[in-house]
Formats: structure tokens, sequence, C-alpha cells
């Protein structure tokens, strides 16, 4: 059977960073301390939403509020402000054509994430979606990935984990599965080295290589290095 490919959402898929960051300040714009920047907002996307406001937002009924205005915000501009990087969309039907199982791997709520991969024309092909209403535990813990893997039917050695921040290379390497991550997302291609990930890829069209050749050719290895 051919790999399987587990996949993050947001900054992976989709580019979201600026509904993430526009959701996020409408939230805070009457919030009484101090406000988190943009900078600092950004190295939390990946996790649930609700354990990002917590870094900022001692008081769980402020946090509940919080996570209330994100979501009006994020609910109303959604499928405006939501694309797939260019090349996905091709990649992914390319992968489901050669009969890859596939799963979404995302700290967001299931629904939003179908509702995404609708957006985008992909729910089809991406049909089994491990959100962070699957799990009791989110990423960077493994039990997100291994959760999707139980839903394939795969071992870990017979699957990928491809995702832009070092919380998604985490949650893969705990796990145990190849862990690829991505430059085009939240966070830069220095981070991603520095997370761990088995490789590092600048354009969608790499990950054909990577999946057909995992272990990783060497001088894919150097490449990136």
């Amino acid at each position: 059977m051919p790999r399987a490919i587990l996949f993050d959402f947001d900054g992976t898929l989709v580019d979201s960073i600026e509904l993430i960051l526009t959701s996020a300040r409408f939230a805070f714009q009457d919030f009484v301390g101090r406000v988190p920047t943009d900078d600092e907002w950004r190295a939390g996307i990946g996790r649930p939403l609700v354990d990002a406001f917590r870094d900022f937002v001692d008081d769980e009924v402020e946090v509940a509020r919080l996570v209330t205005r994100y979501r009006e915000f994020q609910m109303l501009h959604h499928d405006r402000l939501l694309r797939a990087y260019d090349g996905v969309v091709e990649a992914i039907r390319a992968f489901a054509a050669a009969g890859h199982p596939m799963a979404l791997v995302t700290s967001k709520p299931d629904f939003l994430a179908k509702r995404g991969l609708e957006v985008i024309g992909l729910d089809d092909a991406i049909p089994v979606i491990v959100g962070c209403d699957t799990c009791t535990r989110h990423k960077p813990h493994p039990e997100p990935v291994e959760r999707a893997l139980a839903l394939l039917g795969v071992t870990t050695h017979d699957a990928i984990f491809v995702g832009d921040s070092p919380h998604d290379v985490t949650s893969g390497r705990a796990a145990g599965v190849f862990t690829v991550g991505v430059t085009w997302g939240a966070f830069s291609a220095a981070a991603m080295r520095e997370s761990g990930a088995d490789v590092v890829i600048e354009n969608i069209r790499e990950l054909t290589l990577v999946v057909g050749a995992v272990p990783v050719p060497a001088v894919l290895h150097s490449h990136h290095a």
C-alpha cells in the first residue's frame, strides 16, 4: 500500500495566517492587560486555541470570552480569507490518485477543519480528520498523530507527517513517524530545521520526492541542511 500522508492544515495546506492574526487582534481589542504581539501569537500557531490564550491570560472566564470573540470573527471571515497555497490542491489530488491514504491532523475543531477542506475543494481527497475534538491531548503530544494512524489502519513506519510548526514535528517524532517540515507557513526554515524535522522542504512539489524516497536520499537532506 502507498505510504500514508498526514497533514497539518493551517500554514501547511492553507494560508490562514492573516485570518489567525486578525482574529486574535479582534479578540484582544478590549482586553485589560498586556496584549500579545503578532509574533508572539504566531509562535503558538499549531496548538489548540484555548492553550494559546492561556499563555497570556490567567483567568479561565476571560479565556472563554476571548475564545468566543476569536471564533466570532473567524467564522465571519473564514471563507473569504482562507486559500490553499499554490500547488497544494494539485499535489493532494495526485497523492489521492496514486492511492495514498491521507488524514488531516490539526488543532482546529473538527467541524472547522472540515469546512476548511470544503472551501479549498479537498474534503473528498482527505476524508479522515483528527481535530481537537477527536483527542484529549493535542500537539505537540503524539496522541493526534497516533489517532490518525489508527483511523487509517497504518503503522508508524508506513506514514509521514507534514507540518509547518515545531509543534507538528514534535508530535510526529514522538509518535515515531517520519516528519517533513515546510517553510511556507508560520515558521521560518531555521525554526523548522531546529525542530528536528527529518527533512525540510521549500515547495510542495518537493513532497513527491520525499514520499517516494523515505528514508530521504542524502542529496535531498544535504540540499536543505
